[in-house]
């Protein structure tokens, strides 16, 4: 292993590296590289922005571009892939899993630049995720539940995970016992982490938000009894059973938040409002619980593009009824 690596590559164990992609802030987005006997594969690559520091994290170790077999976006969400194309475009020998309900959208992006522009807007999509480069439907297959690939005889096997989003699949390492888990195991800022460990939250991000369902996808991740999680936002964790009991209870406090709120303002904006606030409420009892000191300034900071984010995916659950 080079002992001069950048900064924002982190070796994890067991050939699994995080690539901090630089996306918002500094141990925010993730993208994970698995190194195996000369092999490699990538998980989740970032945005367009970040596949400078894709590349440099193989020339750091050795690789060569063509030493990459798989590119596996968790899901279509543009932190995490909106960086495939043009990193496919890099790899001569890759080739691209995702689900199939985000397959068609990686071959052709332009309903999915579409739907984050309406959420985001014109100069925030130019300034945080840059162009969208398709990748040639013959170099991209569908993923399936129980499906398996291998990298240079390592296991890599593919969960349909609904709840956070339809078109997102996990993959698990046999080789770590872990998960890579993109959003559907929550988000873990290691700035929260505490004399208790890490502390976990849902993201609910637009427009595929459904609660129950995504308890049960979590239910069945916990059954395979992970010695880990590998998130995107942000990092490898371990104290399962304690993290997964957290993330289920919350999701169900906020769904008690939205079910509160569903019908007691007179304009949706009211309510948006109404959601970002009591999320926060909701965010910072549990972080005083876990022992966080951080003042909630500091806390309203750090997690502002969530409250936005998830306030506005819990009014479209409530809306559809």
């Amino acid at each position: 292993m080079p002992t001069d690596l950048p900064p924002y590559l982190e070796p994890l164990g067991d050939g699994v590296h995080a690539v901090d992609t630089g996306f918002l802030r500094d141990g925010f987005d993730a993208a994970y590289l698995i190194v195996h006997e000369g092999r490699a594969a990538f998980i989740d690559t970032g945005t367009t922005f970040a596949v400078p520091r894709l590349l440099g994290a193989l020339d750091a170790l050795g690789l060569s571009r063509d030493a990459v077999d798989w590119v596996i976006p968790t899901h279509v969400h543009l932190d995490h892939a909106g960086g495939a194309g043009a990193l496919m475009r890099e790899l001569p020998q890759a080739r691209l899993l995702v689900h199939p309900r985000g397959l068609r959208h990686m071959v052709d992006p332009t309903a999915l630049w579409q739907g984050a522009l309406a959420v985001y807007g014109p100069e925030e999509m130019a300034r945080a995720y840059g162009t969208l480069v398709p990748v040639a439907a013959e170099r991209a297959t569908a993923t399936h539940e129980g499906m398996t690939v291998q990298l240079a005889g390592r296991t890599l096997s593919f969960a349909d995970t609904p709840g956070h989003a339809r078109h997102h699949h996990c993959i698990w390492d046999a080789t770590t016992r872990g998960w890579f888990s993109g959003d559907t195991f929550g988000l873990s800022y290691r700035e929260f982490d505490t004399a208790q460990g890490p502390w976990i939250v849902p993201t609910t991000t637009p427009v595929q938000f459904e609660p129950q369902v995504w308890q049960e996808t979590l239910r069945r991740l916990l059954a395979a009894d992970p010695a880990c999680f590998y998130l995107t936002h942000y990092g490898r964790v371990a104290e399962v059973p304690r993290l997964g009991a957290q993330l289920l209870s919350m999701i169900d406090e906020l769904v008690a938040l939205g079910r509160a709120h569903q019908h007691r303002h007179a304009s949706k904006g009211e309510r948006h409002e109404a959601l970002k606030r009591g999320q926060f409420e909701i965010f910072t009892r549990s972080l005083a619980a876990h022992g966080c000191t951080m003042e909630r300034d500091a806390i309203a900071q750090l997690l502002a593009m969530d409250l936005e984010l998830n306030a506005q995916g819990i009014a479209i659950w409530l809306d559809r009824g």
